[in-house]
């Protein structure tokens, strides 16, 4: 028999909420979590029904408590590969040579943002170096806002913040605009700094205005700035999960990979999960890895019965 019917590999909104769901179910599930929520920088959280504005803490804090008054377990850890034993079933290694043994497995192990290389950027990310309007937008509201350019999306980035403030400036790259993108810009009147930032100025322990290369200082109370998002998928391409083309795993849509008895929630495939929806993915992996393991148990209740056992 497995140590667990479900392990669940992070234990931020999309693994608890999954494992909320499993223990509410009556499976014997296993949270492990390394500590390191994506989000921790960031004093709250919005756009959360019943949550908003709410320390990440707390809201992982109790979710935890929910989760343990079920019987579910959370363990502390840093899984470091993930073994297939036979046509169903993993086992789970982690740092430090303890092993577990699952069914089933739900991995939501989230991304990492990789920011510009621009001076000050990682120091002040979560606080009023920012990268989603929909989180933070209503926060710094009417204030001195900047865009750093340089992706394929920041001009468009640019036209959705101005929805949260009348005085906006997008740092472009020399050369990077294309007219009819100038043109809408100034048609909204986004502001239109071109050259290339040195780093972001801080006075007094907030961000005062960006620094560019030639010298001049823009000031700004918050920039947004759009990263790139990496999934952490070590673990899931170690188990054989295949990637599309930017290197996301593939899924079904209850989040079942390519490998399986193996589910996936949250940001580790979806870049565009806000803490709501990541939570939302999490409860519908459960359900679709309860309803497999209720399979699981009819063929052996029928093995089971055949053989006289």
């Amino acid at each position: 028999m497995s140590d667990y019917d479900v392990v669940i590999i992070g234990g931020s909104a999309a693994g608890l909420s999954a494992a909320l769901v499993l223990s509410r179910a009556r499976r014997r599930v296993l949270v492990i979590d390394s500590g390191a929520p994506r989000n921790a920088p960031a004093p709250h959280l919005h756009g959360f029904l019943s949550a908003d504005g709410m320390p990440p803490g707390e809201l992982l804090s109790a979710g935890r408590a929910e989760v343990k008054g079920y019987g579910g377990e959370i363990l502390e850890g840093t899984v470091t590969e993930l073994i297939r034993c036979g046509p169903e079933g993993f086992q789970v290694l982690l740092a430090g040579g303890r092993r577990v043994s699952a069914r089933r497995l739900l991995v939501a192990t989230g991304l990492r943002d990789e920011l510009p290389a621009v001076e000050g950027l990682t120091d002040r990310w979560a606080r009023d170096v920012l990268h989603c309007p929909y989180c933070h937008g209503y926060e710094v509201r009417d204030q001195q806002l900047g865009v750093l350019g340089g992706s394929a999306d920041a001009v468009r980035y640019a036209q959705i913040i101005r929805q949260w403030t009348h005085d906006l400036v997008l740092f472009a790259p020399p050369g990077s605009l294309s007219v009819p993108e100038r043109a809408g810009l100034v048609a909204r009147a986004i502001g239109i700094v071109e050259g290339t930032v040195r780093r972001v100025v801080v006075e007094g322990g907030r961000l005062a205005g960006v620094e560019l290369d030639d010298g001049r200082l823009i000031r700004r109370d918050a920039v947004f700035v759009p990263p790139r998002f990496v999934p952490n998928s070590a673990l899931l391409t170690g188990a054989g999960c295949e990637t599309d083309e930017a290197g996301w795993p593939v899924k079904d849509g209850t989040g079942l990979t390519t490998v399986a008895g193996l589910w996936v929630a949250g940001n580790v495939a979806n870049p565009r999960a806000q803490v709501i929806t990541a939570a939302g993915e999490g409860s519908a992996a459960a359900m679709a890895i309860n309803a497999d393991l209720v399979e699981a148990d009819i063929k052996d209740a029928v093995r089971a019965f055949n053989l006289g056992l």
